[in-house]
């Protein structure tokens, strides 16, 4: 079922699937909810699910600029909570791909009892250092230059491990034909919103519920040897490293993924 409502002026489609415990899916960058679609198919005939197209992604519409400040990990987070509130949910488990993971996090720093689980999927709580900002700086200039959707097909297939990319290019090429449809300035606000987000493992030492953590050993984007450090913060993780996967298991490792989070969420 395919929903919707409105947030700060903006049209923030959501989808609804299955019944029982709430689970909310949150994409990622470049992404949009059917990244998650393979997860839906398998979890809803276990759970309720909510997962959105984030503001700026899909059919939803991008957040403005409040008192000319940037739009920040703080307000999706919010824009999260809004929908929670809308849906009457009052506990859930949220698990995020990416730049969900940041959100989960800024969620669950603001709404900790509002959780009874949260995962990080191939994400991180360290903010970026001064090389990455950098980076991220020159994206944003670069999407000035050629466009987000030039942006997208440059770096998407960065996103998978070295198996996945000689074996499946039809599939990241139907990314990359998706992602086009992404408007250079929503792109642009997610990356200075990255950017500027700051560090939260201290979210994950105080956290009072148990964390998954999804790792590639081939993920440039949130590399192994980075969240293996953040895993050992939270009083009860639950680890599992995605063997030659890059930063997409949702697609490289899909029955793995698939029977992780079960066992994640029904454990809890």
């Amino acid at each position: 079922m395919t929903k919707q409502f409105t947030y700060q002026s903006a049209n923030i489609v959501y989808h609804l699937a299955g019944t029982g415990k709430t689970v909310v899916l949150l994409h990622g960058f470049g992404e949009d909810c059917h990244i998650w679609d393979e997860q839906v198919l398998f979890l809803k005939e276990y759970f309720r699910l909510i997962i959105p197209d984030l503001p700026g992604s899909g059919a939803s519409d991008p957040l403005r600029e409040k008192n000319g400040q940037p739009v920040s990990i703080d307000d999706y987070a919010e824009c999260v909570a809004a929908l929670l509130e809308k849906e009457q949910v009052e506990s859930c488990v949220m698990l995020g791909h990416s730049m969900g993971g940041y959100i989960t996090l800024a969620f669950a720093e603001k709404y900790p009892l509002a959780l009874d689980g949260f995962g990080l999927i191939h994400s991180t709580a360290f903010a970026d250092n001064e090389e990455k900002k950098a980076n991220r700086l020159r994206g944003i200039e670069i999407m000035d230059q050629y466009g987000g959707a030039s942006f997208l097909r440059n770096t998407i297939p960065n996103l998978f491990g070295e198996k996945y990319k000689r074996t499946h290019p039809e599939m990241i090429e139907g990314l990359i034909r998706r992602a086009a449809a992404f408007k250079t300035p929503a792109l642009q606000q997610y990356y200075m919103a990255m950017m500027q987000r700051p560090d939260r493992t201290a979210v994950l030492s105080k956290a009072g519920v148990p964390v998954l953590f999804i790792i590639g050993t081939e993920d440039v984007a949130a590399p192994m040897k980075d969240v293996l450090q953040q895993a050992r913060l939270p009083l009860k993780s639950y680890i599992h490293i995605i063997e030659g996967g890059g930063h997409m298991s949702m697609w490289e490792a899909t029955t793995e993924l698939n029977n992780y989070m079960l066992a994640y969420i029904n454990g809890l």
